[in-house]
């Protein structure tokens, strides 16, 4: 299952995100994919302020804050 962190540079939650979901990963098969947001201005004007956010292959999205448990639960429902 592909989940797409949607991240800009220099944001230390992004960062705490992208740990979280790898760990989430150790135990499930998960391929996490970064999308700078800052290279579209589309992007900047959808995630901007709302930065990390998980994208679920069904578009579903869950904004931070979050948990491994809130993960977890989408991937396995």
């Amino acid at each position: 299952m592909r989940l797409t962190l949607f991240t800009t540079e220099g944001c230390h939650l992004c960062e705490e995100a992208h740990e979280l979901l790898l760990n989430v990963a150790d135990a499930y098969p998960l391929q996490v994919c970064l999308q700078e947001i800052g290279d579209d201005e589309q992007l900047v004007a959808r995630y901007g302020i709302r930065i990390p956010v998980v994208q679920f292959p069904d578009d579903q999205e869950l904004d931070w804050p979050f948990s491994e448990t809130d993960i977890e639960r989408i991937i396995t429902s």
